[in-house]
């Protein structure tokens, strides 16, 4: 479904050239769902965004859904819901209906296939009592869960991820999870990144780590915990990094 081949990104200015991503090779299959590890700087939302087609990379190629992300971005922007952490891509001045009603039309769904979403994600995300409001005065997680809705509003078979649950609370961020087992039991494919290592081990069948760029780790989780003699995912990782160890 998701196909990364000898992905290389670098970024250039006056002065130097920044090797974001490095030879990256990765895939994740029809109806997975991968997480993504890595610390801050490390590639991630890179990788993401050339997976989204908003980036090309350097060197390399990306499949998504058997199109190419370099030659068919359209037909992979109908399939795929992208949702970058720190960025909803929400209109302050509308409210949360209409930014939903918005998005909806971008993808050519009719009023009815609309309002049946929206209806349906807003008791699923407890939004109903603040819809009708304009997202300027929401709070952040008022705001994030407005984004999660129009990430998949359109009913996208591979859903990217960067950070879904900053600014949820306790219970959001267990209603969002419940979320991601549904959309795994409809065979959706997903990538999400996490700090939250809980996160990582109740929602994922498979991870990939990424250190500078690099991945020290991509395969099935169960195999990674065999392989390390343990189940503390948060230890795996660091060990991982502090190796550096290419699978």
């Amino acid at each position: 479904m998701i196909e990364v081949r000898n992905v290389t990104k670098k970024f250039r200015d006056k002065k130097r050239s920044v090797t974001a991503l490095n030879h990256v090779d990765f895939m994740v299959s029809e109806g997975e769902v991968a997480g993504l590890l890595g610390e801050n700087g490390a590639g991630k939302t890179t990788l993401l965004r050339i997976i989204a087609t908003l980036l090309q990379p350097t060197e390399g190629d990306v499949h998504v859904a058997g199109y190419s992300t370099i030659k068919e971005a359209k037909q992979i922007k109908r399939k795929i819901g992208v949702l970058f952490g720190g960025e909803t891509g929400l209109y302050d001045r509308l409210t949360g209906k209409e930014n939903l009603e918005y998005f909806a039309m971008l993808y050519g769904m009719s009023r009815h296939e609309t309002k049946v979403a929206i209806d349906d994600l807003a008791v699923k995300f407890g939004m109903k009592d603040y819809l009708n409001r304009k997202i300027g005065g929401y709070s952040k997680g008022m705001r994030q869960k407005v984004a999660i809705a129009r990430t998949v509003i359109h009913d996208p078979d591979i859903i990217l991820l960067d950070e879904p649950t900053t600014g949820l609370d306790i219970t959001s961020s267990n209603v969002f999870r419940q979320f991601i087992h549904q959309l795994k039991r409809q065979g959706k494919t997903i990538i999400f990144s996490s700090h939250i290592m809980e996160e990582i081990q109740m929602l994922c069948d498979s991870v990939m780590m990424i250190h500078k760029g690099q991945v020290v780790y991509q395969g099935d989780l169960e195999q990674l915990y065999d392989e390390e003699n343990s189940k503390d995912l948060n230890f795996i990782f660091m060990s991982k990094l502090a190796r550096g160890v290419s699978l």
